[in-house]
């Protein structure tokens, strides 16, 4: 018997519920932090505010009790906001089993000490075996079985290949890979791109402009990752090239409606707080170009963004800098 906690209440790991809840042999407990949204969940059988419509299998337990939550697992999987994490999973250490195995779904990079979800797990929870999860997978549609694929990825290869076999379906296909740099970087800087891709949407940019963006995104992104250790061939995966797309093209994709409505002329501000969950890409915005300044790497397009974000530009004037910079070879 796999005994899985699901630690955070959002999109994708509801999903991951869902998707456990029905494989033989796997009991599933979700927990999550904000104790009205569970009891709406536990009432509803329903995450009513993220994945409307998807109930939760009954054999599901749904709890706000820590400790409850915790006890008896084989597995945990995290799905908490990188920029929430470090507080979130501090507090359940003394109810995680020993040496139990961590998925983490997290998609980004912190602001303050400009680590990854797996660093910042790995340092949390000491003695807890890591691998990060990602790919292209929005959570409604996994919730709804539709066909997809995604990558897992640590050091360890007999544990990728156990949370390989514990997440596959005829529906939902897992590989391994043992980049875990390239990985998360990848499911964090394609949230980056995505903001751009939505402001030339809400600008009405077109086909040429969007194919052009992502083209030099996925450059972008792999030249960043390859500085910070990861391997090339990532970057052409489910990790990168994969998970890029679906978050550019995607109505379902936060960060894409971030820019969109950006393009459209509205106010951050105004944007993010109409918002029920989590845009990763407009605090990582942030930790990449830190990032970028300290390895000392050029990231026009990020660099773009996060003016556009943070420092009053307008998404016009960010797309004209970025046209109108030196021509060059590909």
């Amino acid at each position: 018997m796999e005994r899985i906690t699901i630690l955070g209440s959002g999109s994708m790991s509801t999903a991951c519920a869902v998707l456990l809840a029905s494989q033989p042999g796997v009991s599933v407990s979700l927990w999550g932090r904000d104790a009205g949204h569970i009891a709406a969940i536990k009432q509803s059988r329903e995450n009513s505010r993220l994945l409307p419509g998807v109930k939760l299998p009954d054999s599901v337990v749904v709890t706000h009790d820590a400790e409850q939550a915790c006890r008896g697992a084989n597995c945990y999987i995290v799905g908490i906001p990188s920029q929430f994490l470090r507080e979130a999973i501090r507090p359940l250490r003394p109810f995680l089993e020993p040496g139990v195995p961590v998925v983490s779904l997290v998609k980004g990079i912190e602001n303050s000490s400009l680590l990854r979800p797996s660093q910042i797990l790995e340092a949390e929870l000491p003695g807890h075996p890591v691998v990060a999860f990602s790919g292209p997978s929005h959570a409604e549609e996994v919730a709804r079985r539709r066909p997809s694929s995604v990558v897992v990825a640590g050091h360890d290869q007999a544990l990728l290949k156990r949370v390989q076999q514990l997440f596959s379906t005829d529906r939902f296909r897992v590989y391994t890979n043992t980049d875990i740099i390239g990985v998360e970087l990848g499911g964090a800087l394609k949230n980056v791109i995505a903001i751009a891709a939505g402001i030339g949407d809400g600008l009405g940019y077109g086909d040429n402009a969007k194919a052009a963006l992502m083209t030099r995104g996925i450059v972008e992104m792999t030249r960043f990752g390859v500085r910070c250790g990861a391997q090339e061939k990532t970057f052409a995966g489910l990790a990168g090239l994969g998970d890029l797309m679906t978050t550019c093209f995607s109505p379902h994709g936060r960060n894409r409606t971030v820019g969109y409505r950006l393009g459209q002329g509205e106010e951050l501000s105004h944007i993010l707080g109409g918002m029920e969950s989590i845009a990763e890409g407009v605090s990582t915005s942030r930790s990449v170009c830190d990032l970028a300044r300290q390895i000392g790497i050029e990231m026009p397009i990020t660099q773009q963004v996060f003016r556009v974000l943070f420092e009053g530009l307008s998404p016009r004037e960010g797309t004209d800098a970025l046209m109108r910079r030196p021509v060059r070879d590909e």
